[in-house]
């Protein structure tokens, strides 16, 4: 009930439940639908409860917790087998001598999941009874019974579905015979929304039920769910799998020798790839993770090398950062879009940063500078917005070169955690990750400037005078830098790792052995098998377990709890530290052992800082996925 799987579809919608097929999220489904791609996802089809008739006895295969804790049926008992086949979850019941088989995917760039049952070995015919659970409401919410009449009209094998006033969606289940469902049930009680300090309980409306046999070992069959009602063949769920493998082999021909758990990720980094249009021109973006985040700039930015760079498709990569770039305003990348299609938020300080950092890590991968130069006016205009000044107080100090950023109720960095007036880390001032993007920026546009025939004295002015002034960052009683330098408070002397990107950046500021000093730190503070904590357990604000009320996990989330994003970036600034690529890999290899833990095949967003850190927050993260792959390669392909 803890281990969760994920199928995805390019679009923003999925499919995803927990191995024991309990429901325990209110984001779990078997078709959670992208009305408005890639956002507006909508709860459609909960699940599909199981039961086979075998040789005279009726044995269930789905199981449910209701709202008094009560675990009823219990059909996880019979599962003997859960693996994944490429990203294709599959199961293997057994009852009596028979096994049968499960699987679920969706068709790529197409709102449809499949749900297969394969009788692998039987010495008789097996019956198979469904159960449709449907539902229609924004995926974020619960649903409470209330009254609804026609929502399943039956035509043969195909069932039109329309449950209250919302999306009309359909159900086809070729060779079985279709009958009308009970109605309500109540009381469906979803334990990670317990644990997370939420509303816990939904109904569910019984809207199917499906009859259908297997007559003998190695038949099949299958239902569909869709936004259509079309009568197709169920697409390969591995074409795209072998495509993503064979581009990732093409660009780096040394990975056909990769431990199994690169492969997987390389497979899960296209789950957060998806549609998003701009004026009605297609294009590209990166899902945060799943199962609530929507597209976020920094984010995206950060996670955008490992999940396309890294896995051969750099004109991916450029479609993305074309996408984005008709977004920048004011020099600033958008920090997220609204579910509710409401204008795009541009509370961050790094996007815009990170933004260039990505752009030159395109051009370092595809040499190509194409893109660069149609976009170099854009880049030029964050620079110049950054330095003289723009939301929230982002400009440049004149006096020392450094960057400064924000004010008073608003978070900037990536450290953006908010309860309710409360800005649980506001970091005003000048944060050192901030400043560390600031110094990169300005010489990846310097030798932009110069490799395209423009004036690069501006860029490396700034740049010089930004490296000059870093000194000010040491704080030599710790033998680390500040967190941030100039605050309300002064000069904030926690113990966090933003100071890693002052070493792993390609362009860096301190000398060498300081670089050695914020790495060991970090070593021996920070680090965890899940990544690094955000806060040293030696800080009295340290909260090494994530979790509780939304006010308890916010409090926590960037006051110890670790973050296996921040693995990649450490690995990098060990290695650039002390060249030593062979241990700096250990470090982003300790990542392997938790792929399949939480979010099967993939990384979680967080862990608690405390041992043994147990993965919280979303099952499959963008940016944890991305920046793994991302230094396991460049570590790789430099040893």
């Amino acid at each position: 009930m803890t281990r969760e799987w994920l199928c995805t579809n390019g679009l923003g919608s999925y499919a995803s439940g927990t191995v024991s097929d309990v429901l325990t999220r209110r984001y779990h489904g078997l078709l959670v639908a992208a009305l408005d791609p890639p956002l507006g996802r909508r709860v459609l089809f909960n699940k599909c409860d199981a039961t086979v008739a075998y040789c005279g006895t009726h044995t269930d295969l789905s199981a449910n917790r209701w709202h008094d804790g009560t675990l009823a049926p219990q059909g996880f008992s019979t599962i003997v087998d859960f693996r994944l086949d490429g990203t294709v979850p599959v199961w293997t019941y057994a009852f009596a001598d028979a096994l049968l088989e499960r699987r679920i995917w969706m068709d790529d760039a197409s709102n449809v999941t499949w749900i297969e049952w394969q009788l692998r070995d039987a010495s008789a015919p097996v019956d198979l009874t469904l159960r449709a659970y449907v539902n229609d409401r924004d995926y974020h919410a619960l649903t409470k019974a209330y009254d609804v009449s026609n929502v399943a009209h039956i035509d043969g094998d195909l069932a039109t579905l329309h449950l209250g006033s919302g999306a009309t969606w359909y159900l086809r289940a070729s060779g079985a015979t279709l009958q009308p469902g009970e109605g309500w049930y109540y009381g469906f009680r979803y334990n990670a929304e317990t644990q997370r300090g939420l509303d816990d309980t939904e109904d569910l409306y019984h809207a199917l039920t499906i009859h259908m046999q297997l007559p003998k070992s190695g038949a099949t069959r299958r239902v569909r769910a869709a936004l259509d009602a079309a009568d197709t063949a169920p697409s390969d769920p591995h074409a795209r799998e072998r495509e993503l493998v064979t581009r990732w082999h093409a660009a780096h021909p040394g990975m056909t020798q990769a431990p199994a758990w690169i492969e997987a990720l390389v497979l899960a980094a296209d789950a957060f790839i998806v549609a998003r249009s701009v004026e009605a021109q297609p294009g590209a973006t990166v899902i945060a993770g799943y199962h609530w985040f929507g597209d976020w700039g920094r984010d995206t930015m950060i996670a955008l090398p490992g999940l396309t760079l890294a896995t051969g498709r750099p004109e991916l990569a450029a479609t993305i950062l074309r996408t984005f770039a008709r977004y920048v305003d004011r020099g600033m990348l958008p920090n997220r879009f609204p579910d509710s299609g409401a204008a795009p938020e541009y509370n961050t300080v790094d996007a815009a940063l990170w933004f260039i950092e990505t752009v030159r890590c395109y051009h370092a991968a595809a040499s190509d500078l194409t893109l660069v130069a149609s976009i170099f006016d854009t880049l030029g205009e964050i620079v110049d917005w950054y330095a003289r000044g723009t939301r929230y107080g982002i400009a440049v100090d004149p006096r020392d070169g450094l960057l400064r950023a924000g004010e008073a109720g608003v978070q900037l960095t990536w450290m953006d955690a908010k309860v309710g007036d409360w800005v649980v880390t506001p970091r005003i001032g000048k944060p050192i990750e901030i400043n560390a993007l600031w110094y990169n920026a300005l010489c990846t546009m310097d030798g932009f400037a110069q490799k395209l025939g423009r004036d690069p004295s501006r860029y490396r002015a700034l740049g010089t005078q930004a490296r000059a002034s870093f000194e000010r960052f040491w704080n030599g009683d710790e033998n680390y830098p500040f967190d941030v330098l100039d605050g309300p408070q002064g000069n904030d002397a926690s113990i966090r790792p933003n100071a890693v990107y002052a070493v792993a950046l390609p362009f860096r500021a301190f000398e060498s052995l300081r670089e050695q000093a914020i790495v060991d730190r970090i070593a021996h503070e920070l680090w965890t098998p899940m990544g690094l904590r955000s806060l040293s357990p030696a800080d009295p604000a340290y909260a090494g377990h994530y979790g509780g009320s939304p006010h308890d996990r916010d409090a926590a989330y960037h006051r110890g709890t670790a973050w296996p994003f921040l693995a990649g970036a450490f690995a990098r600034a060990y290695a650039n530290a002390y060249g030593d690529r062979a241990r700096a890999l250990r470090f982003i290899e300790a990542l392997a052992a938790r792929i399949d833990s939480y979010g099967v095949g993939t990384l979680a967003e967080i862990a608690d800082g405390d041992a043994p850190h147990q993965a919280r927050g979303c099952i499959a993260q963008a940016w944890s996925v991305g920046e793994v792959l991302r230094t396991w390669h460049a570590l790789q392909e430099s040893e």
